[in-house]
């Protein structure tokens, strides 16, 4: 038997309360200690003074150190543990790298506002730093895994899964529960039947939607207990409004027990979590889930559980009334939850940590989950075309053959039927007519848009886009409820150039380059390929005075939306190819004439800045005067640059007026 520890493991965690991550962490110690005694091998667990202790055989505690805290985990711990640590509560020495660290989700970044200042400034300092430094880093889920490599210096794929497990929620006593008796026999009735809801005051918990859901099922005879947190989650007005509401407070584990085994449901309404171990616990107890749809939910749940848009109070109504009405339904829940148990140990987890403690680029994963995704959101593609049938024809035929998320609905929208060529009469191709100008072509297309529409993507006639551009970006928004906008990563944009051809687009999206980024956040949307919340830009519409194919009317769409308070992000998991095609495009003076005027008027309006005014007007009025002395054979220098010194002449008359490019006669028609 070896004597000498190979590994260390930082407790900090032992002098926290006991949250999700907590729990992870003891339950993953426990089974390590179990793994390590098997196999005669040891480590140790080294805590702050004062922190609990934890009765371990394979594990030796030791508490050492004066500080408390950060400052016990920055300063003391690296002293104490120069051999490989292992971190398992999101932080860890900044300077250590030897280490493996487990950042359980992306939330500092994502849902800010959930947090206090010094705790979302702490993270978002500290965390890119272990990502860098820390041999391995490790998280609960592949959504989880997903988030962190658009916050953090890391790729997805480098990134260890290593999930909660649920043998600990067997082990509780409900007949030890202590509150929890009382409560449920001092209701007004205490026959009727409950859904259990775990309690918070953060934001992305979205407790807020128990309160509004609460008059129903007062009508369906069900009442709603919210254990955890306290009476100030909600306003004191909503929960007189919904009387059928009781607030348990903070409950024991065996409390917890008590009330799973006796509710209808758990109703686990939350926007984002990084694996929502609740929904792990409830199926142990033998307890049915009515779970969100988004981030990590879906693929804890798999088929185990009624998923529903935590936007959609009446879907959630829906199914706790379905369980309500069939003892079949929830007996059917129960089964499948405990079949899909296996997949979450703990004792699979610590063989998963001891493999990264080995040999930090071990490629093995604690479970194989599969997850079984969500409902797919409902998208509309929308492609507005003017004068070039044949592109749009072949543009939107190669999306609605290669598409894996195939869109729900495709819209072309046109200023002449002819516009869309060979789309006309396809039974999967809506062919709209109306005003002239992209900006207003795509608000007929979106005063078109199917009921239920979630999500509206707008591509350019002449973008070819990877097989995955719609499922990269329903995955995006499904993960971060917070995310109103989304454009991806254009590999090549033939608009600069003299244009790529389409069989070049097609081979260049197949097999595309690699990226070395992989989020930008905020980004403003980039008109050839962006994708919408169909809720986040409820009323807004496209300026229709930035005419035709005009300058930056993408940019100030989404200026108008991040006034707003919306999020604005850049994704490489989209591609795509812009063929840059030259036939049907504006003549110079007409594009050169809104280079100048339509920054100044999105400067009036808000949405851009005099930097990016003062950015654009240099950089394009100098392009086009020192390029028109031998000017590209496939861009109007020379027109553009007469639009430009129109445009500078409107502004010094007081003129800003950008539907006037339609106006403009130009001397040559550049094609």
């Amino acid at each position: 038997m070896s004597s000498a520890p190979f590994f260390a493991v930082n407790g900090r965690f032992l002098s926290q309360d006991i949250t999700g991550v907590q729990r992870y962490a003891r339950n993953v110690v426990a089974a390590l200690d179990a793994t390590l005694s098997e196999a005669g091998r040891r480590a140790m667990l080294i805590a702050p003074q004062r922190a609990d202790v934890l009765t371990l055989q394979a594990i030796d505690h030791v508490s050492a150190g004066r500080l408390m805290g950060h400052g016990w985990e920055q300063i003391e711990l690296p002293r104490l543990s120069p051999g490989p640590l292992l971190n398992l509560c999101n932080t860890a020495p900044a300077l250590k790298r030897e280490q493996i660290v487990c950042i359980h989700d992306a939330n500092a970044f994502t849902n800010p506002e959930s947090y206090s200042r010094s705790f979302r400034t702490a993270y978002r300092t500290l965390q890119p730093l272990l990502a860098r430094r820390s041999a391995r880093i490790s998280t609960v889920s592949q959504a989880s895994a997903r988030q962190l490599a658009r916050h953090l210096p890391i790729r997805a794929g480098n990134i260890a899964v290593l999930p909660n497990g649920h043998e600990h929620a067997l082990a509780w006593n409900p007949a030890k529960a202590k509150l929890a008796p009382a409560l449920l026999a001092d209701r007004a009735n205490s026959e009727r039947p409950f859904v259990l809801a775990l309690g918070s005051r953060a934001r992305h918990k979205n407790l807020a939607l128990v309160v509004t859901i609460a008059p129903r099922l007062a009508e369906l005879g069900v009442d709603v207990i919210v254990a955890g947190g306290g009476a100030d989650i909600f306003a004191d007005e909503d929960l007189a409004r919904a009387g059928n509401v009781c607030m348990a407070g903070r409950v024991g584990d065996d409390d917890l027990a008590y009330l799973l085994d006796r509710a209808l449901c758990l109703v686990f309404p939350s926007w984002t979590e990084g694996f929502g171990l609740p929904i792990l616990e409830a199926m142990a107890r033998g307890c049915p889930v009515v779970s969100s749809d988004r981030a990590s939910m879906p693929e804890v749940c798999g088929g185990a559980a009624l998923l529903a848009s935590p936007s959609d109070p009446a879907a959630w109504t829906t199914h706790i009334a379905a369980l309500a009405g069939s003892a079949a339904l929830r007996d059917d829940l129960i089964g499948r939850g405990k079949t899909r148990l296996p997949l979450f140990s703990w004792r699979r987890t610590a063989e998963g940590y001891l493999d990264l403690a080995i040999s930090p680029q071990s490629r093995r994963s604690a479970a194989q989950v599969t997850a079984i995704p969500a409902p797919a959101p409902r998208i509309a593609a929308v492609i507005a075309t003017r004068g070039r049938p044949e592109v749009v024809t072949e543009t939107v035929l190669h999306l609605l053959a290669h598409q894996r998320l195939r869109p729900d609905s495709v819209i072309v929208s046109c200023v002449h039927a002819a516009d869309a060529g060979g789309l006309q009469g396809r039974n999967d191709v809506l062919v709209l007519t109306g005003p002239a100008g992209l900006a207003a072509q795509r608000n007929t297309a979106l005063a078109h848009l199917p009921p239920g529409t979630e999500i509206v993507a707008f591509f350019d006639d002449d973008f070819i886009a990877h097989k995955d551009w719609l499922a990269a970006a329903a995955r995006c928004f499904r993960d971060d409820a917070g995310i109103d906008a989304f454009t991806g990563r254009v590999l090549a944009d033939g608009v600069t150039g003299p244009g790529i051809p389409l069989a070049e687009a097609m081979t260049m999206v197949v097999a595309p380059s690699e990226d070395d980024w992989s989020w930008i956040e905020p980004y403003s949307p980039y008109g050839c390929n962006m994708a919408f919340r169909v809720s986040s830009i409820a009323g807004l519409r496209f300026d229709e005075r930035l005419v035709l194919y005009g300058w930056l009317e993408d940019r100030d769409f989404g200026g108008a939306l991040a006034r707003r308070g919306g999020r604005l992000v850049k994704s490489a998991e989209a591609i795509g190819v812009h063929m840059g095609v030259k036939g049907g495009r504006m003549a110079g003076e007409r594009f050169g004439y809104s280079q100048i005027v339509n920054p100044l008027y999105m400067l009036r309006k808000g949405t851009m800045t005099i930097g990016q005014v003062g950015d654009h007007l240099f950089r394009n009025i100098s392009s086009n005067l020192f390029r028109s002395l031998r000017p590209e054979p496939f861009i109007d220098r020379r027109g553009r640059l007469r639009g430009n010194i129109l445009g500078v002449a409107d502004i010094l008359r007081g003129r800003l007026q950008p539907e006037r490019a339609a106006d403009l006669q130009p001397r040559e028609r550049f094609k």
